[in-house]
């Protein structure tokens, strides 16, 4: 000790100094309170696994957890909507992990981050650790909505790089595939600031979602999409060979495709550029992702003709996934709009229950139907992010019943765990 030689006091006071500016502002994991143990879900054929056992999903969307976690004043929803959720038997939000360009931009310009919002995407990761909550996680937005492909596109046109102006661009421009590709690199190595855990490595995260409904319109083929999803699913599997991959389609059949004509909600359904079957079949993809909008599909239809279609879908779908693909068939969105003629809760509620009893039939049957999340789930008071889906889930008790009942259900067959203790008691 240096005590005798007057040196002790200065450094004392100076350590002293550092610990209280490392505990003050070092280190935000020092007030994380660690959730339940989580293992990563994985795949056996056409079933997701978890601890060795079928893993059924409830889940549902709620697109901006990300967004509303950038500022304090708006962060204490998304702790209420993971801890909802949880509290219902919920088991995936689907949520963005992006922001292109918009208000409060994850990515600024292509490689440049705010590291306000990657730590409100920290903040949303942490907090559905704590809820015991996976999350699958959208990389990149086929529509405008948070700057999407003409975001990359138009950034490449600015720097002077871009081979098109058309938005489709993002799928062949090597100076595009390039920027996504620095992106994808970046969130999968992320280090989350608040519980030390890089993405990639974290079991939380349930999959990582390509791109939110991709059409490239301007090849029907569907060849430069599939060229796309091929590159781009293997370069996520380079870097993290941890997580589920899935593509984000809406699940439309193909130019070539038999089903196109017999399951397809209309011929233009198929000349989109996307291809269920063949997108799905890619190697690197995991599982399939369907949606489920027949209101928005259909032109002239009613909600008699709506009903019997989705039947149909789904199970087409199921029957693909088990049959064709030997993949777990993801039902990633699902909605029925209020704006449509004679809308009615109960006629949603109803359309929502036939969604919810094919999975549960799937899964008694250890089917590929592998789980719905409903679109979309908000928080009391964002009337701002009201769409015409929308619903705060635990303002009316016949729709929070029925999310919880098969919530209860798909419990049931899992096989009961200790995050489920929190909910059993509805059951």
């Amino acid at each position: 000790m240096v005590a005798g030689n007057g040196l002790f006091y200065p450094i004392f006071g100076f350590a002293s100094l550092v610990l209280f500016i490392y505990m003050s502002f070092g280190d935000m994991r020092l007030g994380f309170e660690e959730g339940p143990e989580v293992s990563f879900v994985g795949r056996n054929g056409t079933q997701f696994v978890l601890d060795g056992k079928p893993f059924y999903i409830n889940g549902w969307n709620s697109y901006w957890l990300m967004v509303q976690s950038v500022d304090d004043y708006s962060r204490p929803r998304v702790r209420e909507m993971l801890r909802a959720g949880a509290k219902m038997g919920l088991t995936v939000c689907r949520t963005w992990a992006f922001n292109d360009g918009d208000y409060n931009a994850l990515q600024t310009s292509p490689g440049v981050f705010n590291e306000q919002a990657f730590k409100a995407l920290d903040y949303v990761i942490a907090e559905a650790r704590r809820h015991g909550v996976r999350l699958l996680l959208s990389l990149v937005n086929n529509l405008h909505a948070y700057g999407g492909k003409t975001q990359y596109v138009e950034w490449a046109w600015q720097e002077g790089v871009g081979l098109s102006s058309s938005n489709d661009s993002f799928f062949y421009d090597p100076s595009i595939r390039s920027y996504f590709k620095n992106y994808v690199k970046t969130i999968l190595t992320r280090k989350n600031t608040i519980t030390g855990i890089e993405y990639r490595n974290d079991p939380i995260i349930f999959g990582w979602e390509l791109i939110n409904e991709p059409r490239c319109m301007t090849d029907p083929s569907g060849d430069t999409l599939q060229d796309w999803i091929e590159e781009m699913s293997a370069f996520v599997k380079v870097i993290d060979k941890n997580h589920l991959v899935t593509v984000g389609l809406e699940g439309f059949y193909g130019p070539n495709d038999p089903k196109r004509l017999t399951v397809n909600p209309e011929a233009w359904a198929s000349r989109l550029g996307s291809d269920f079957i063949r997108n799905s079949k890619t190697v690197n993809v995991d599982f399939t992702s369907v949606h489920i909008y027949p209101d928005h599909w259909f032109r002239e239809e009613v909600y008699e003709d709506y009903m019997k279609f989705v039947s149909k879908w789904m199970l087409s779908h199921i029957e693909d996934g088990d049959k064709v693909l030997n993949k777990p068939v993801l039902f990633s969105e699902y909605g029925l709009s209020d704006t449509i003629k004679n809308f009615s809760l109960s006629n949603r509620e109803n359309m929502y229950r036939v969604i919810l009893n094919i999975i549960y039939k799937s899964a008694k049957k250890r089917r590929s139907g592998a789980g719905a999340l409903v679109w979309q789930f908000l928080a009391g008071g964002m009337t701002e992010f009201l769409d015409d889906f929308g619903m705060v889930p635990w303002e009316r008790s016949s729709t929070y019943s029925l999310f919880v009942e098969q919530a209860c259900r798909l419990a049931k067959l899992n096989g009961w765990t200790q995050r489920d203790m929190s909910f059993k008691e509805f059951c």
